[in-house]
């Protein structure tokens, strides 16, 4: 497919006002993204776990309007006006336009909220554009009921891609893979294919959070992904992510518990070593975040038990392991692991399936 095929036909039918509300969750990445191309296309392709619990809850008003040329909308956040989210939407719309030619017949109040704290470390832009944009696919859908689900959830996956990059692993499935990869079927850099040949080993797979810095990072995502244009080590990178994500997708259908730990955790190592090695350089693990890896590195050795972390652009642990060993890896977490989160702070979340409407 290409980007021409998510232009609308004239739409045959008309709605004057309404409103739509969706859950979209927030995903964490197994083989990550790291470097951008284009207009918010991977330079190398990734593998996320959809989670269940952190989202974001995004209720979409539109009233029909003059087309005066201008977009028109009201952002709330939990209830309160939000100015400050305003260029980020403006900038969305405008990238958007093209392919929901309606945005400017009508007036939006855009009333969100997240159910895991503000300003936690959790990026909230995967979940956040990805309800956003369903919402609006959800409008669309209402100009064209001829259209089919696939090509919905294709749409919306592609225009959450445009507000924010990983957003697009947020809309449909447990795992999802997002880029160009040979040896995955309809695998696409406009949005992202749910992966369906999962082992039951990964049923109702856990990922605990454990938040040891809620602050701001001192370097944003976007100035981290353009730091790949002339790394030098970003070829053999992007070509490792390739590699990795094949041995991933091989781990994820076998049930391969150590393969997928082995990958897991060189790929969250490989994520900090391209900052640290980027120009300018920066470091967004804290001390903490290092003493949590070597407990757990501790831990799995003396267990045996098939626990593994993960980590964001931040300094955030995600602790991943199956759900029959919950109630162990939790009392590790509870004696061991929280003393090292800000304020003792964690998140119990799971894997989840995608973008839900609330009716």
């Amino acid at each position: 497919m290409s980007e021409k095929d998510f232009i609308p036909s004239p739409y045959t039918n008309t709605i004057e006002n309404g409103s739509f509300e969706w859950s979209a969750p927030s995903n964490i990445a197994l083989v990550k993204y790291w470097g951008k191309l284009g207009k918010q296309l991977p330079a190398n392709p990734s593998i996320s776990l959809t989670l269940n619990n952190c989202k974001t809850i995004t209720k979409l008003g539109f009233e029909k309007k003059a087309n005066d040329g201008k977009f028109s909308f009201d952002l709330l956040f939990e209830g309160q006006p939000k100015e400050s989210f305003r260029p980020k939407i403006e900038k969305f719309f405008e990238r958007v336009e093209e392919y929901l030619p309606f945005l400017k017949d009508y007036h939006f109040t855009i009333d969100t909220q997240n159910t895991f704290p503000h300003s936690s470390g959790i990026a909230s832009s995967a979940s956040g554009m990805a309800a956003l944009a369903i919402n609006l696919m959800n409008l669309e859908k209402e100009l064209n009921p001829e259209m089919t689900e696939d090509y919905f959830n294709q749409k919306a996956s592609f225009l959450a891609r445009l507000g924010s990059g990983s957003a697009c692993r947020s809309v449909k499935g447990k795992v999802v893979i997002w880029g160009e990869h040979v040896e995955t079927d309809n695998s696409s850099n406009l949005f992202g294919v749910e992966y369906q040949d999962v082992n039951l080993a990964f049923a109702n797979f856990q990922d605990t959070i454990l938040l040891v810095d809620k602050g701001e990072k001192q370097v944003s995502s976007t100035v981290g992904h353009d730091l790949m244009h002339g790394h030098p080590f970003a070829e053999q990178r992007f070509a490792q992510a390739h590699q990795n994500l094949s041995k991933m997708k091989a781990a994820l259908a076998t049930g391969d518990l150590d393969a997928f730990i082995k990958i897991t955790e060189s790929e969250a190592l490989t994520l900090h070593a391209m900052m640290m090695t980027s120009m300018p350089y920066f470091i967004l693990m804290k001390p903490n975040t290092l003493e949590i890896i070597n407990k757990i590195w501790e831990y799995r050795t003396k267990t045996a038990l098939p626990v593994c972390f993960t980590l964001d652009a931040g300094a955030n642990v995600h602790v991943l392991y199956p759900e029959n060993v919950r109630s162990e890896v939790l009392e590790f977490i509870k004696n061991e692991l929280v003393g090292y989160c800000q304020n003792s702070q964690y998140i119990c979340d799971e894997i989840g399936t995608g973008a839900v409407k609330i009716n």
